[in-house]
């Protein structure tokens, strides 16, 4: 690969005019920014730029033969719709050089609108497969800022297989969890990570206990910030990254100053110029180097660039943790008050309204259980998460067969994540699954539908992770084959109400069971406790917690790909409020957690309330009683999730 000036983009964040002057002075040869209707720094208005700063930003930039790129990458809901249609008709007026998207409906809006700037997927969209990327590129998407958790040779076969344009995170503040799948803040607070209002629940202190016993098992560990990652800092592997074909080097930090942010694109503009001048001759220059790190925020790491990072890529001690965007709370419990105010969207259920009841579950036990009690549909396969062993073709044919004698649907599900290793996996499993006819498959992310509806002609639904928050993502889904999609974990009781109201596509609501804070790539545990797991599988299987400062226990479950998934410290529990959400083509209970016996009671206390609501609707009364009998059968303590609130922002 012969390089040249064009061959790197450096690109810079802009908060700020002061920043932006700064950022083009020092060298970038692109900025992002956002706008102050939609992005994802939307909790501090001082950093983003009013339409008229928007539209003077681009006139500046262009004149200093810079790039200027505007975010518009948060969720939004059917009540954003509008201003969003708005939003995008003024940027077409003013015309960028591309838009950041992550919400599935601005690709839509945008293909409606006959928008001609070109769109970049935000990491937010958390792409991380080659199927994704072939799906996104029939939406216009021209560029992809890849995920976090991609390593420089998996991003070079990546971008080999693909051809499309790679940006690359390369310095600045890291989440630890997946992005556009951390639902911590947009819970707990109603301020949500996937809408711009982070309140950083991943930098909080943390004790890491036996779940079991609730024994502290780091009382001498390396310090309480445990998914506190240090900064990301490549300086030192530029070569790496040109060679591995990333074009546009991005540096995180909208909320930055112009001083730190000049900084930073000085010194990697001056070593990007050295490399593509002379590669051979290339050498770091130490002057350069301390210069940066003397002036770092946190400690750097290169976190997954040059491959899985180890312990020393989170800043245990907190000591140069910059600021502290909350503290830990209790989460909402089931008798927490809850604003249930009429709402315009009344949904006039079909005469034949026969909503299913589903029940997600971990193995052949909870299958039988499932199914004798009243579920008529049951997901099976996807994470397998310790001790319990990933579902075999076996499995999923014994599964089958206990479905069909109590005419239940076995659905098989597919990973969040599904790195290349995944991808493969998959690809095999979609094949078979076409001989053996389950009922259907329920997919994660945009590559795993594409793959999907590709390789088998079975019916294909998507799950939560695809952050289903209005109608029009809906609509995309449905139009790539979904048959069912599942409403996002953030939405309340009015975006709900607003979503069924308005989609045309199938949607399952998750009611009841352990839902997922957030999904690391990262095995918590073997990091601090530093088991080896050849030798010491029992540490291994074991059930771990975080213990916040709130008192609140925060399970983690380990998958067959050793990724972590942090729960919540309080199971979902909405049966109260059943009576006032149908409307939906399915509920779900999370049952994977849950051993057989439970998901036996929890499916037909479910399928009891549900029937009784359905057959006499005008004399239906929720008995407060139930939730006393669901909270002493419950292993956790039970919550309404983000009902606490009358929108999650």
């Amino acid at each position: 690969m012969l390089l040249s000036k064009k061959s790197v983009e450096l690109l810079a964040p802009a908060g700020t005019w002061e920043v932006l002057e700064s950022a083009i002075a020092a060298g970038a040869d692109a900025v992002y920014l956002g706008g102050k209707r939609f992005n994802m720094r939307m909790h501090r208005t001082d950093t983003n730029f009013d339409d008229e700063m928007l539209k003077k930003a681009i006139e500046y930039a262009h004149a200093h033969n810079v790039r200027l790129y505007i975010t518009v990458n948060n969720l939004i809901s059917d009540r954003e719709i509008e201003p969003m249609r708005d939003y995008l008709k003024f940027l077409q007026t003013i015309q960028p050089d591309a838009l950041l998207v992550q919400d599935l409906a601005v690709m839509e809006l945008v293909r409606e609108l006959k928008i001609t700037i070109p769109l970049h997927t935000s990491v937010m969209m958390n792409t991380h497969n080659e199927h994704a990327i072939n799906k996104l590129k029939e939406y216009g998407i021209t560029r992809i800022v890849v995920g976090r958790e991609m390593t420089l040779s998996q991003l070079s076969l990546f971008k080999e297989r693909t051809g499309i344009e790679v940006e690359y995170f390369m310095h600045g503040d890291m989440c630890i969890s997946q992005s556009g799948q951390c639902f911590h803040s947009g819970i707990l607070f109603g301020q949500s990570s996937n809408r711009g209002r982070c309140l950083k629940p991943c930098r909080w202190g943390y004790k890491l206990i036996d779940e079991k016993t609730g024994k502290i098992l780091d009382e001498n560990g390396p310090g309480a910030y445990k998914l506190a990652l240090k900064d990301m800092c490549m300086y030192r592997h530029l070569p790496e990254l040109i060679q591995a074909g990333v074009h546009s080097f991005k540096i995180e930090g909208r909320m930055r100053t112009a001083a730190f942010v000049e900084r930073i694109v000085k010194t990697y503009r001056k070593a990007i110029d050295r490399y593509l001048a002379d590669p051979a001759g290339y050498a770091i220059d130490e002057n350069d180097w301390n210069d940066l790190y003397e002036n770092r925020s946190r400690d750097f790491s290169t976190c997954f660039a040059l491959g899985k990072p180890d312990a020393s890529a989170i800043g245990f001690s907190g000591k140069r943790e910059p600021r502290f965007f909350s503290q830990a709370v209790k989460e909402a419990d089931i008798h927490s008050p809850v604003t249930i105010k009429p709402t315009d969207f009344e949904i006039n259920l079909p005469q034949n309204y026969a909503p299913e009841l589903s029940v997600r579950v971990a193995d052949l036990a909870s299958v039988q259980k499932a199914a004798e009690n009243g579920a008529n549909r049951i997901y099976i396969g996807g994470e397998a998460f310790l001790p319990h062993k990933p579902w075999s073709l076996k499995d999923i044919k014994a599964a089958m067969d206990i479905g069909g004698k109590h005419k239940a649907k076995i659905i098989v599900t597919t990973p969040r994540a599904t790195m290349e290793r995944e991808c493969g996996e998959l690809e095999q499993l979609f094949t078979q699954l076409n001989e053996i006819r389950p009922d259907g498959i329920m997919v994660s992310n945009m590559g795993t539908l594409n793959m999907a509806t590709q390789l088998t002609t079975l019916p294909v639904q998507t799950d939560f992770s695809f952050n289903t928050f209005n109608h029009l993502s809906a609509k995309l889904l449905k139009d790539n084959g979904s048959t069912m999609g599942t409403i996002s974990l953030e939405a309340t009781y009015a975006q709900i109400k607003e979503l069924l109201f308005s989609s045309k596509l199938p949607l399952e609501l998750i009611v009841h069971g352990p839902t997922e804070a957030m999904i690391l790539d990262h095995n918590l545990p073997h990091m601090i406790l530093g088991y080896d797991i050849n030798t010491q599988p029992e540490l291994f299987n074991r059930h771990y917690g975080l213990l916040d400062s709130a008192n609140e226990v925060h399970p983690i479950r380990i998958d067959q790909h050793e990724r972590n998934h942090v729960l919540f410290a309080k199971d979902l529990c909405l049966i109260k409020f059943l009576a006032k959400l149908l409307g939906a083509a399915s509920y779900r209970i999370e049952g994977q957690h849950y051993d057989a016996k439970l998901v036996g009671q929890l499916t037909k206390i479910y399928r009891q309330e549900l029937d009784k609501m359905l057959n006499s609707p005008m004399q239906y009364e929720f008995d407060p009683n139930l939730l006393t009998q669901l909270s002493t059968i419950s292993p956790r303590e039970l919550g309404i999730g983000a009902f606490r609130y009358r929108v999650s922002r």
